[in-house]
């Protein structure tokens, strides 16, 4: 059932995506024995997600080596996109969001690359436009040797839903 703005306290979530012109893609299937999200009470667990682009396929390559930071940080951002898409298919309506809890960002990234943290604030920010205070996260940005596919980042979160 959805949750009217005002029981919410907080900005349409719906109307605020449409503002920054973002389209929610369509939710793929996992692409192995995994789902893409588990409810335990009032809890999400989000399975990882990468930066799928729209015309298909991911964003890939390696910090430090094929991709800059400001790179790193679009894809970041794509896997945010596509996360909230994974997590309106589980919830039904983004309204319901209490509030985005933890967050994992792992960058696929060369060992010399540090900046991991500036790459998933792609993530974290699009969070905070989107949720406003909501938004705002405990969170975890760690470097890889590498990622499925040779995606650029891939992103789990954990959020408290009404």
């Amino acid at each position: 059932m959805p949750v009217a703005k005002a029981q919410q306290g907080g900005p349409d979530v719906e109307a605020k995506l449409a503002e920054l012109g973002i389209t929610l893609p369509e939710v793929s299937p996992p692409v192995a024995n995994y789902v893409n999200a588990v409810q335990t009470g009032n809890l999400i667990f989000m399975a990882g997600k990468g930066p799928s682009k729209p015309e298909g396929g991911y964003i890939t390559g390696k910090l430090g080596q094929d991709l800059t930071e400001e790179e790193g940080y679009a894809a970041a951002r794509q896997a945010a996109i596509v996360q909230l898409a994974a997590l309106k298919a589980e919830i039904g309506d983004l309204n319901r969001v209490k509030r985005v809890v933890k967050v994992l960002g792992m960058v696929n990234a060369t060992p010399e690359f540090t900046n991991h943290p500036e790459v998933i604030n792609g993530f974290s920010d699009l969070m905070v436009e989107v949720f406003g205070d909501k938004g705002r996260h405990a969170r975890a940005a760690v470097g890889m040797g590498s990622l499925p596919r040779n995606i650029a980042v891939e992103i789990e979160m954990i959020v408290e839903v009404e």
